[in-house]
């Protein structure tokens, strides 16, 4: 490191930063002031909007009396912040596109990152993340959760102990809930230039669990689909569109299943509508209002490196939440059924960070995980699987342990750097071109990693 980097390697406790302050940070912030505080210190915050700093600053203040306040900077001083605070290690969780803008500033600066899934959203920005990482030698973990989860973790067990063999095909389908699946036709998201799109903010996550699952890298990819439900001209053909631009003080929003309530949410109101007045950014759009440029139902397929391919579909507008993936082996085939809500509620009224319901709160409408292994001639096995407290069947705070805690060896490999990261991007940048060309796309050409 030279003498004129800004981030220094701290004697004691790290010195971490925050930037990009939504409702995804709040995990990040207390991790980072309650169970890691012994070993990493939470020195600073930066986001376009100061007033999401504040409620940030309140809730930490809440949870630590007279802890001070940690020092909040605009986003134009970023560098200021690295350099001021003596910043280790920079957390990322700002809109997607602008991931790179951080990442790539915190390298060079001398620092580790830590960065929310997706990487980033084209190719050109990860070409240039992992240029960067390569010339300072600075580390980037990207936080895929899913990889953590107890089952996730179960399947990959299980595969690569040869249970079914070598596995020749994947079928994978992944259901968005009327809830959770409208959320992104709310927000940033519902913009590709944001986003990617579902196929890169969201299917990461699904692609990046079958190269690490299988142990591969995508070759070819070809999609199809588009948006289908979703947007104005859907709202109109189906008679769901309403006159309203946004829900908060609107009419014709009361009694819209698809509408979100800020004022409802404490938590919403304080990140989002109380900060309004600095950025005009609004989080309860229409999802049958014009503006929609993502897709809401995609099919993929895709041949990997291994031989192995892949038939994937994702659906944003499912009457249930949850997934199915099945493996096909030369010696049986692994079955995983995930029912997160087994149907979706109309007129629920969120009082949390966000309209997703995950366990207690989803109620009658909670459903069932089962994994069974059916090889060759013999009868199907179940492989029953425990799962943690908190999100993603404790995949959170087995993740929060990994990146913050004392690294330990994991033989599993769940730990994804920068390399994975573009990894799992590859499949989605390559069918997002299959979905404009209309032909199959290698994804060397997309992006060689």
């Amino acid at each position: 490191m030279s003498q004129q980097d800004p981030c220094t390697v701290s004697v004691g406790r790290r010195r971490a930063a925050v930037v990009g302050l939504g409702a995804r940070a709040r995990m990040f912030t207390e991790a980072l002031t309650g169970s890691f505080a012994d070993r990493i210190e939470l020195v600073g915050l930066c986001d376009t909007n100061a007033h999401r700093m504040a409620v940030h600053n309140a809730w930490i203040a809440a949870d630590h009396p007279g802890r001070a306040p940690v020092p909040a900077y605009a986003a134009g001083e970023f560098e200021e912040m690295l350099r001021r605070e003596r910043v280790d290690l920079v957390v990322v969780c700002g809109v997607d596109r602008s991931h790179d803008h951080y990442i790539v500033r915190a390298l060079e600066a001398g620092c580790g990152v830590v960065t929310e899934k997706p990487m980033t959203t084209d190719a050109g920005r990860a070409r240039r993340i992992l240029d960067t990482r390569s010339r300072t030698g600075r580390d980037v973990r990207v936080a895929f959760n899913y990889r953590y989860n107890p089952v996730h973790s179960a399947v990959r067990e299980l595969l690569a102990s040869g249970e079914i063999g070598e596995v020749g095909s994947v079928h994978f389908e992944w259901l968005l809930d009327l809830r959770h699946g409208a959320d992104y036709f709310r927000r940033w998201h519902r913009e590709k230039a944001n986003s990617g799109g579902l196929l890169v903010h969201k299917s990461t996550h699904h692609f990046d669990l079958v190269n690490w699952w299988l142990g591969t890298s995508p070759e070819t990819v070809f999609a199809q689909g588009g948006l289908f439900f979703y947007g104005d001209e859907a709202g109109r053909r189906r008679g769901l569109a309403r006159d309203y631009d946004r829900a908060h003080g609107s009419p014709a929003a009361e009694g819209d299943p698809f509408a979100l309530h800020l004022d409802d949410s404490p938590v919403l109101s304080a990140l989002y509508l109380d900060a309004e007045r600095e950025d005009g950014y609004h989080r309860d759009r229409n999802v049958f209002g014009p503006g929609v440029t993502i897709e809401d139902d995609m099919a993929v397929l895709v041949r990997y490196a291994s031989g192995a391919t892949l038939t994937y579909h994702l659906t944003a507008y499912a009457p249930w939440e949850g997934y199915r993936i099945a493996f096909n082996g030369s010696e049986g085939r692994l079955e995983l059924l995930v029912e997160e809500s087994t149907w979706t509620r109309p007129h629920v009224r969120v009082t949390g960070a966000s309209p997703v319901l995950h366990g207690t709160e989803t109620g009658d409408e909670a459903g069932r995980t089962e994994l069974l292994v059916r090889r060759f001639w013999e009868r199907p096995r179940e492989v029953k699987v425990a799962t943690g407290e908190g999100g993603h069947g404790g995949g959170d705070a087995r993740m929060l342990a990994d990146l913050f805690g004392d690294r330990v060896p994991d033989e599993l490999g769940r730990a994804a750097d920068a390399v994975d990261g573009a990894r799992s991007l590859v499949t989605g940048l390559a069918a997002n071109r299959s979905l404009e060309t209309g032909a199959p796309v290698a994804a060397r050409e997309v992006l060689d990693v």
